[in-house]
């Protein structure tokens, strides 16, 4: 099937409907490293909502002797947004162009979401994955526990292909490499488990690392997404995408009022009890 360059996107999907509950009861000390994993999973989604940072996209189209045929590169501000209760919530990536950058679209692979494939993990996705653990291995000097995942059939996945205004699940197998101390993920080692060439995708690999990043002046540190790489090959082309994640920041601790920016109520009509805020520059700052 020919692809549509321009509607040819790689996209995580949305966590919806998703039970609080799942999650619940999780904390009762484990060693087992997929329980490990599925902990911090859910702690580092949290975590998420509250971070934004820079994402550096490099799209590259190759040749068939691999050499790059046409790369384009692009800045972005992302972050992750929550939102929900007591019994549900949804998760949503935003990414939206920085004003540094020069973006000019050519018509290129888009993929959106990759660092979260450590959603294999997560409650509401570890019961759709088969798992197998391996001898522990040395990733970046320490030690962690190779864990395979293979998708089930027909149950749901965090990832899809959208195409012409559909979107097909892509059912992945691949390798997660666990801390043996924290069960942080740290690195993450994905392909898809059938060949799609029906809908134009004959092969996709994914390649995700993780990385300690310090918030604010706090000690401690975390495992962020630090780079992931997207190779797609359709019937007729090959792609690859690496997107560089970095400038962590939290709102809670690097969030900073602007002097010269004051905050006003503005009027609001009686029986609202809902205050609504707006920031007023400095007069003296030019639009």
């Amino acid at each position: 099937m020919p692809i549509n360059r321009g509607s040819f996107h790689i996209v995580s999907v949305c966590l919806l409907a998703l039970p609080v509950a799942m999650a619940a009861g999780q904390s009762a000390p484990t060693s087992d490293p997929i329980d490990l994993a599925q902990r911090q999973v859910t702690a580092y989604l949290a975590k998420l909502a509250d971070l934004h940072c820079t994402e550096s996209v490099t799209q590259e189209k190759l040749a068939g002797n691999g050499h790059v045929e046409a790369s384009e590169r692009a800045k972005y501000d992302y972050l992750i947004m929550m939102d929900g209760n007591g019994d549900d919530f949804q998760l949503n990536e935003s990414r939206i162009v920085s004003s540094a950058s020069k973006h000019k679209p050519l018509p290129m692979l888009v993929t959106n979401g990759a660092a979260t494939v450590l959603l294999v993990f997560h409650p509401y996705y570890r019961d759709s994955f088969n798992f197998t653990i391996a001898a522990d291995a040395m990733v970046d000097g320490k030690p962690a526990t190779p864990v395979h995942f293979a998708h089930i059939a027909g149950r749901r996945t965090p990832a899809a292909l959208a195409l012409r205004g559909r979107e097909y699940p892509l059912e992945l197998e691949g390798t997660a490499w666990i801390d043996k101390q924290s069960g942080e993920v740290v690195k993450v080692d994905a392909t898809l488990l059938h060949d799609m060439s029906d809908v134009g995708l004959r092969s996709m690999h994914i390649k995700v690392d993780y990385k300690p990043a310090h918030l604010g002046n706090t000690a401690s540190s975390v495992n962020l997404p630090a780079m992931a790489v997207v190779d797609v090959t359709t019937p007729l082309q090959h792609w690859r995408n690496t997107h560089v994640f970095g400038d962590y920041k939290s709102f809670s601790t690097d969030a900073e009022q602007d002097p010269n920016v004051k905050v006003y109520a503005q009027n609001v009509p009686a029986g609202n009890d809902t205050t609504a805020a707006v920031a007023n520059p400095d007069p003296k700052e030019k639009p």
